[in-house]
């Protein structure tokens, strides 16, 4: 990991033409206080949420390397930015962690959504096997409709640390009879795969969302699928594959090495012909991860409303759970998840991706009633 030099304050000379900027939102404000602080120009909306901003934390990465950091006011960057002659760059910044989002795949952006997993696997790292039958997947799925889920998540291959791939045809014959069954339910369906073939199937079968792990690279045909067809996707990061993910992974600073990257699949993405109304984004917390990596990225989430696009966390049951506590099993961490998911709410993510759609449900009505 590269050393992060944090500044006492913005100064004259901190850039220079061939650094990179980068903006995450603190001082986060909610409900009324939102709204005064935004009215008096304290603060800024947060991706057109009922959220505000009255901070920003400033990373700098240097041509040379080196990585910066400056807390700052809003008002204090933008005269900063005005005398060092990189005033288009903050604005063009400041923008995108503003704007309001598009709907994505029918769903309002404007609120944090629950996306149900159902998993119709004999191996998945916290219920595979529990719902491998399509009865039983089906089952689930309408569960967890009534539980609150507003998008359901499908998946038939296992992607969890060391896992073996699956037959592409196998897969589907997997996923295509439960989407087929519940595709009448009232929410959107997502496809978990990375392959075009079962992406296409799935579509045809009803599925509405492309949820791919290996944010579009792992078929060489998912991209030009996904462009064809407009079809809302959503780009995960992983570093190399389920069954190396796991091998020593390193970054330079993992939040940013990762906003990079995803930075780079959405322009990908829409220079192929997706929009960006289209284009979710998911930093992919235990995929090539450590510990550390995990809660550095889940400590810098607002960080990647940069991008421009809605945000999908998925922290459900995960391991790093268990390390941080008394290494829990999967289906024993479902505090320690409510507790992520609240803290990506709290930043502003606009999906969250769950197995445990009622507990989660709950306390995402309580954090909104306390929000105000």
């Amino acid at each position: 990991m590269r050393t992060i030099h944090r500044e006492a304050s913005l100064r004259r000379g901190l850039i220079d033409s061939g650094d990179k900027l980068y903006l995450r939102p603190l001082g986060l404000l909610s409900g009324a206080a939102a709204d005064v602080a935004i009215a008096a120009d304290a603060a800024l909306r947060l991706a057109g949420q009922p959220l505000g901003f009255a901070l920003v934390d400033l990373y700098i990465r240097k041509a040379d390397g080196r990585l910066l950091a400056a807390l700052s006011d809003i008002a204090a960057l933008r005269a900063w930015a005005a005398a060092e002659g990189c005033g288009p760059r903050i604005e063009a910044l400041l923008r995108r962690l503003s704007a309001p989002r598009p709907a994505f795949g029918g769903l309002d952006m404007d609120r944090a959504h629950i996306m149900g997993i159902v998993n119709v696997t004999p191996d998945s790292f916290s219920d595979g096997g529990d719902f491998v039958d399509a009865g039983a997947a089906i089952r689930q799925a309408r569960a967890l409709v009534a539980a609150g889920a507003t998008v359901l998540d499908i998946g038939g291959e296992s992607t969890r640390p060391g896992s073996q791939p699956v037959d592409a045809v196998a897969e589907e014959a997997r996923v295509v009879p439960v989407i087929r069954e519940i595709a009448g339910l009232g929410v959107p369906i997502s496809i978990d795969s990375r392959r075009a073939g079962v992406m296409a199937a799935a579509l045809d079968a009803g599925a509405a969302i492309v949820n791919d792990i290996t944010a579009l690279t792992g078929d060489a045909q998912s991209l030009a699928l996904v462009a064809m067809r407009r079809i809302p996707t959503i780009l995960m990061h992983m570093r190399g594959t389920p069954q190396t993910m796991q091998d020593d992974p390193d970054y330079d600073f993992a939040p940013l090495d990762l906003y990079d990257y995803l930075e780079d699949r959405v322009r990908a993405c829409v220079e192929a012909g997706l929009p960006m109304s289209h284009i979710a984004v998911d930093p992919g917390i235990g995929f090539g991860k450590t510990l550390r990596h995990n809660l550095e990225i889940l400590s810098h989430l607002a960080l990647f409303h940069g991008l421009g696009c809605p945000i999908l966390l998925g922290v459900s049951r995960k391991g790093f759970i268990g390390r941080l506590s008394r290494g829990e099993e999967p289906k024993q961490r479902v505090p320690g998840s409510v507790t992520a998911a609240l803290e990506g709410v709290r930043q502003g993510v606009q999906m969250i991706r769950v197995h445990d759609v009622a507990e989660t449900w709950q306390a995402l009505a309580v954090a909104r009633g306390a929000m105000g």
